[in-house]
């Protein structure tokens, strides 16, 4: 279903590329599929040092504000900033206009910013939209997800519409829209001349890519531990970690993993045998092209997980842990392997099981790729996506 009417649509949320991450990501996805729709749509978002305040990406009119950049945010302190925060949003509504206002994530981190804007939306009969990539324990999340007047919330999985159950939001007020990849663009085939020009310590290596940002978070130390006991068996295999310079840091925890994880690589000797750096998209896909398997054994409650369908879009297949949203996705032995979570031996098995049996491994990536064209493609997300705004603005009419 795609709304007949078009509509402005505003976005709200913290970050938006060069600032990388799922949601980030999600974004480049979703806005500019509804402007191909027909929509015009619009984001503010957090500034970013280097970056012009207003551009267009690829249809999109992209604001951005020090007022949304957490990092900025939470070395500053959030006290002091209603007023300033109303303005900005005022004056962004005042040019965008919206007949709906979709935020991500702003059921977290600032009472004075879902407090601005529920107000503004109020006022202007505008439905207010929220897509919930996370979940929190505290009060804050309690607070801002349960009595914010949300015309609708939108889980990315599952896992996290019961979360938000659970802390006692009428399950008819969410709908499940699981995330979406650009599968034209995450496609089988992809040319690796340049990955390989530059990283020429991968040629002929049996590749092991773990594409989720680097952090203890999403299971990297636990990949390490696992490669280290594959090395045994494949002496060749190289672990390759995908490290992120610009990301939404709320703690300042990163460089910390990040630390830990490189003394963890030296600690087995293992320096020939794991690749840590940052990378393009272009350079992803061109990793996932060259890899054999990919790993997400997130130790964390993971929301969903979109490298999982980055690497089913490239017919590779995918192990990841039975955390959050990620086992409704990858199948236990129909697209993947699901293992328990922090099971480096588990993982070390099935790697070497899949990198044993090519038949298996091959048919693991096929299936993979044919579920990403029939559930998860860019086009289907969004239409989703719009179909809850129809439903929001008719019963708003």
């Amino acid at each position: 279903m795609v709304v007949k009417n078009k509509l402005r649509i505003s976005h709200l949320h913290w970050g938006f590329p060069p600032i990388i991450g799922g949601v980030e990501t999600h974004l480049t996805i979703i806005l500019p599929q509804m402007v191909k729709f027909g929509h015009k749509v619009s984001l503010l978002a957090g500034s970013v040092e280097g970056v012009s305040g207003r551009y267009n990406y690829q249809g999109v009119d992209i604001h951005r504000t020090p007022l949304m950049d957490l990092n900025w945010l939470y070395k500053r302190g959030l006290h002091g900033l209603k007023d300033e925060v109303t303005e900005v949003f005022s004056s962004f509504f005042e040019e965008t206009k919206p007949d709906i206002v979709h935020v991500h994530n702003m059921h977290y981190f600032s009472q004075a910013h879902i407090g601005a804007l529920e107000a503004l939306s109020k006022k202007r009969g505008i439905p207010l939209i929220l897509t919930a990539h996370n979940v929190w324990d505290d009060i804050l999340f309690l607070e801002l997800t349960h009595k914010i007047n949300w015309a609708h919330i939108i889980a990315v999985s599952h896992f996290i519409k019961k979360e938000i159950i659970g802390i006692g939001v009428d399950d008819t007020k969410i709908t499940v829209v699981h995330h979406g990849v650009d599968q034209n663009k995450f496609t089988p085939g992809a040319n690796t001349t340049t990955i390989l020009k530059k990283y020429p310590q991968l040629k002929g290596r049996r590749i092991i890519f773990h594409p989720a940002r680097i952090g203890l978070a999403k299971g990297c130390d636990t990949s390490i531990k696992a490669i280290n006991i594959v090395k045994r068996m494949a002496p060749d295999v190289m672990l390759v970690l995908a490290g992120s310079k610009n990301i939404v840091d709320w703690g300042d925890t990163q460089q910390k993993d990040i630390a830990y994880l490189v003394s963890l690589v030296k600690h087995f000797n293992m320096e020939d045998n794991v690749l840590i750096d940052t990378y393009t998209l272009d350079e992803v896909r061109e990793l996932y092209e060259l890899s054999d398997i990919c790993l997400y054994p997130s130790t964390s409650s993971e929301p969903f997980g979109l490298t999982m369908l980055e690497a089913m879009s490239m017919a590779k297949p995918m192990i990841v842990t039975n955390m959050g949203g990620m086992p409704e996705v990858i199948k236990d032995g129909i697209n993947g392997f699901v293992v328990p979570v922090r099971d480096f031996e588990a993982i070390a098995a099935k790697v070497c099981q899949l990198l044993e049996d090519k038949k298996l491994k091959r048919r693991f990536g096929y299936t993979g790729r044919q579920i990403v064209e029939s559930q998860y493609t860019k086009e289907k997300v969004t239409r989703e996506t719009l179909a809850i705004y129809d439903k929001a603005l008719q019963k708003g009419a």
